[in-house]
């Protein structure tokens, strides 16, 4: 099953957790929540409730309108839940596999929703399987179930602290233990999480952009390192690590809807200031400026604004495709790309354009696209991208191709741009970009410039559990 996709770099996933006095309408909550993270995973969705300390679930492969009606969320009552939207980073795309997890923690029972990806899974996975432990999944999630399984000797508390101090790697993470929602975060806070208030209770998302949709007002992230535990007490912090803030930048760049905050940077703001950016770092001449949708849009209108050069349309983006239940064929996927955008050739003959957007990875769609506005009489197409070039794989919870399939890994700019086909080719600074997002130097930049702000191992990729 192959989600028709643009040549991106692919999507993680999405947590999202109630804690509430009102076990009426929690399931439809997280429902909603999930459909509005729906585009951080489309291969499988969930929902865990906790009622009077025993956990009800189901889980289903595919977008959750397709997952959940109005019998399955019926069926799972309780005021406290966590929902999860995946695409696989670690582990195969398979029902198994599929979020939350729910596990045995000694007397009690875990649900755990996962998003990020831990870089010593394998190590630890092996201890355990040495000492008994049967694994039912191939995720790195299940790892950490087991870990707070075996460290619960002296309560919740000291069992949370202990695993989150021996993992490493990027996550956020939303858990039901003990008529408890919990949020933990990893301490370089590579992969987000942030607070919501409900009128009788808390919300923990991945973006605050599912805060709305459920009535939540956003109160702060979830601090990198820190353990939040929710209950009818109210919120309680634990520090379990010190902070080393490295936000990831491709948040900014591509993944987060343009309507979230992320630790206190508008999403929108950030890739508007990107396209201004872009635009000053530039000096070509041009008659309009465009962008791929959606994914340059907003980087195209900044540029746009900055430069003076008028915003028009020139691609359209078919929105209504779906998901394809198809292996294609290399001439199936050149195919896609024509199903999934088209030209608009009165804006764009005889024109000099300007081409947003925001990243290039393998370039394949990139020279498609340039060969479709070729064909509709582009006069001249100069491509800017809104962030730098990627260059590394990513080993925090990003499904990037090996280093190898990443073009500007191997190539050089003007190398990229003959096999491409475009007139020009121009990435933002990796110091414009820092500019662009506004949290100093406190951001991973690592598919840029390969300064990974984790020590990774030679030889890591998502199925390495399966193997």
């Amino acid at each position: 099953m192959e989600k028709l996709t643009l040549d991106k770099l692919k999507e993680e996933c999405g947590v999202f957790g109630i804690y509430s006095e009102n076990i009426e309408d929690v399931s439809q909550r997280i429902y909603f929540g999930l459909v509005a993270l729906q585009h951080r995973g489309q291969e499988s969705a969930g929902i865990a409730i906790c009622k009077d300390n025993r956990i009800n679930y189901y889980k289903e492969m595919g977008l959750v309108r397709e997952v959940f009606n109005e019998k399955t969320i019926n069926r799972l009552k309780g005021n406290i839940g966590i929902g999860h939207v995946r695409y696989s980073t670690t582990g195969d795309s398979h029902l198994r596999n599929a979020q939350p997890l729910v596990v045995k923690c000694k007397e009690n029972s875990i649900a755990l929703a996962h998003n990020g990806n831990l870089i010593n899974a394998n190590e630890i996975r092996s201890e355990a399987e040495e000492k008994g432990y049967i694994y039912q999944t191939t995720t790195d999630t299940e790892v950490i179930g087991s870990l707070i399984n075996e460290n619960y000797e002296n309560g919740l508390e000291e069992a949370l602290i202990k695993s989150m101090k021996r993992i490493k790697g990027a996550y956020s993470l939303n858990l039901i233990c003990d008529e408890k929602l919990i949020g933990v975060r990893d301490p370089n806070g590579l992969r987000p999480l942030a607070i919501g208030k409900i009128e009788d209770g808390y919300v923990l998302s991945s973006e605050s952009c599912a805060f709305e949709v459920v009535g939540a007002e956003y109160i702060r992230d979830v601090e990198p390192g820190e353990i939040v535990i929710i209950d009818n007490n109210g919120i309680k912090s634990i520090r379990f690590a010190e902070e080393k803030k490295t936000v990831c930048s491709f948040e900014f760049v591509y993944f987060s809807r343009p309507d979230s905050a992320l630790d206190g940077q508008s999403v929108y703001k950030s890739r508007i200031e990107a396209g201004k950016i872009l635009s000053r770092e530039d000096n070509v001449e041009a008659d309009i400026v465009m962008s791929v949708p959606d994914s340059g849009t907003l980087a195209a209108i900044g540029y746009s604004e900055e430069s003076g050069i008028p915003y028009r349309e020139g691609l359209i983006k078919n929105k209504y495709l779906g998901r394809s239940f198809i292996e294609p064929s290399q001439k199936m996927r050149e195919l896609l790309v024509k199903l999934k955008l088209s030209v608009l050739r009165e804006n764009v003959e005889n024109k000099r354009i300007v081409l947003i957007d925001d990243s290039i990875v393998r370039g394949t769609t990139s020279k498609k696209i340039i060969d479709m506005l070729r064909k509709a009489g582009a006069k001249e197409i100069h491509l800017r991208i809104s962030s730098p070039p990627v260059k590394y794989s990513c080993y925090f919870g990003i499904d990037t191709p090996e280093r190898e399939n990443l073009i500007a890994s191997s190539h050089s700019i003007e190398e990229m741009r003959k096999k491409i086909g475009c007139d020009s080719l121009l990435f933002l600074s990796e110091k414009g970009l820092l500019e662009s997002i506004g949290l100093e130097n406190n951001v991973c930049t690592a598919c840029f410039n390969g300064n990974y702000p984790i020590a990774v191992p030679e030889s890591l990729d998502k199925f390495s559990m399966e193997k």
